[in-house]
């Protein structure tokens, strides 16, 4: 019979270790942190040695903790690896790929189709998402866009985001002076972008360009960057969007970029925790985003 602590107090360990915080250790396994502290305490009072030194705001692993702590995740470790080819065992394979609400709609949706083809025993899940998603248990890989540093998670950039003024061509712009009289198209950015520089607005293109036009502000003004691509698409304006997001469109003509300048912005990033980087599904969306879009 095999002598161990019990797994509700390993567990706690672990968390509280690889987040060094026994708060943190808790909002993680949705318990409290006292509940976090008895348990190491039991876990401590068992082997008869002291496991953490408590500070302030955070612990620290004492010599004997860090001498139990690999061990300790290791074995966790292995024990979610083999649960989870358990559960998928006998029922077709998911990969899980999350994304920006534009994003996923502009990009990955149209590709879905590629990757089945390629990948026929597999189902391509597609979560379209804003807000950050657990990939640890939630997703199998992320594409997110912003500054491009994410802490604890494996980053493998992708591209950067170039904003530039795109029309149909039926409104037949000719030179920037048109722009005086044009309907400017708006992206408004959310609160967490607002103040950053790579977050491009009109005001900020018209004055590179040395264009003054009366009002900057002025014209259609969408909350959802999708609706902007919409409203420029079907001839509305002449919007300042993202280049990524409108690729087909200036690729088959239905849209096109009259003036050169271009404001650089967020990048893309391939996103995953370093738990999941060995799990066949996080392997097999980056070779696949790799494919798609890398380079």
């Amino acid at each position: 019979m095999r002598k161990l602590p019990p797994l509700g107090a390993l567990r706690a360990f672990e968390a509280a270790a690889r987040r060094a915080s026994f708060k943190h250790a808790a909002d993680e396994l949705h318990v409290t942190p006292t509940a976090v502290s008895h348990q190491i305490r039991l876990l401590e009072d068992s082997l008869g040695v002291k496991l953490f030194e408590r500070q302030t705001r955070k612990v620290r692993l004492t010599a004997a903790g860090h001498q139990l702590f690999p061990a300790v995740r290791d074995g966790l470790d292995g024990m979610e690896r083999a649960v989870l080819a358990v559960q998928r065992s006998g029922r077709s394979q998911v990969a899980t790929l999350t994304s920006t609400v534009a994003f996923m709609a502009r990009r990955l949706a149209p590709l879905a189709g590629q990757f089945r083809a390629a990948h026929p025993d597999w189902t391509l899940r597609l979560d379209a998402s804003d807000q950050v998603v657990d990939l640890d248990h939630d997703a199998d890989a992320a594409i997110r866009y912003g500054s491009g540093s994410y802490p604890g998670l494996v980053v493998e950039p992708l591209f950067r985001d170039r904003f530039a003024p795109v029309c149909s061509p039926g409104l037949r712009l000719a030179s920037l002076q048109d722009l005086k009289q044009a309907t400017l198209v708006h992206f408004e950015w959310g609160p967490a972008a607002r103040d950053d520089v790579r977050a491009p607005v009109w005001q900020q293109w018209l004055a590179q360009a040395g264009v003054e036009v009366a009002d900057a502000q002025a014209g259609l003004r969408f909350t959802d960057e999708i609706h902007a691509v919409q409203a420029t698409i079907a001839g509305q304006g002449i919007g300042l969007l993202s280049l990524t997001l409108v690729a087909e469109e200036l690729a088959s003509g239905m849209l096109v970029q009259p003036f050169a300048l271009a404001l650089e912005s967020f990048q893309y990033d391939l996103v995953y925790s370093e738990r999941a980087a060995q799990r066949p599904a996080t392997r097999l969306l980056r070779d696949w985003v790799r494919e798609m879009f890398a380079g």
